[in-house]
């Protein structure tokens, strides 16, 4: 019977330090929004659409890119290298770099990503008068933006 009640009362305070951890827990930031449009020009490799989803941890940040060019033809996995850059309406710029992608095959919409960037409480960051740049296969593209990003540029907590 003592093994009984020690297990239960184990447990209750088990119960209570979760509870409790969960009170004190960090809340998590928010990027608003957490995707947006832009219409991009990327020269001779075409324009159009292309969509970014932002997230953020703190003062950490990621953006995946889907484009408005496809691949002409199948890439691998991590083969490409990007660079983002957005504006600061608080002036300068904020960069995100990485060389992760998904296998694409030819005609696949070329998506980069997750971008990893650094970013401040209050950041408001718009791909128009930007740039994403991409190198595959020795290649570089340049993409920027026609106009602002919809909604609205990002803003971080």
């Amino acid at each position: 019977m003592r093994g009984k009640r020690f297990g239960t009362g184990a447990a209750l305070a088990v119960g209570a330090l979760a509870v409790t951890g969960l009170a004190f827990a960090p809340t998590a930031l928010a990027v608003t929004p957490d995707t947006a449009t832009i219409t991009a020009d990327c020269g001779a490799f075409g324009s159009g659409e292309a969509t970014l989803a932002a997230t953020q941890d703190g003062t950490s940040a990621t953006i995946t890119v889907t484009s408005a060019i496809t691949a002409p033809i199948a890439l691998a996995e991590d083969s490409i290298t990007s660079t983002l850059t957005l504006v600061n309406a608080s002036g300068g710029t904020a960069t995100f770099s990485g060389t992760e992608n998904p296998a694409l095959a030819a005609g696949d919409a070329v998506t980069v990503g997750p971008l990893n960037g650094t970013v401040a409480s209050g950041d408001s960051l718009e791909a128009y008068g930007g740039s994403l740049q991409i190198v595959v296969l020795g290649i570089t593209v340049t993409c920027t933006a026609t106009g602002p990003q919809s909604p609205g540029p990002f803003v971080f907590d």
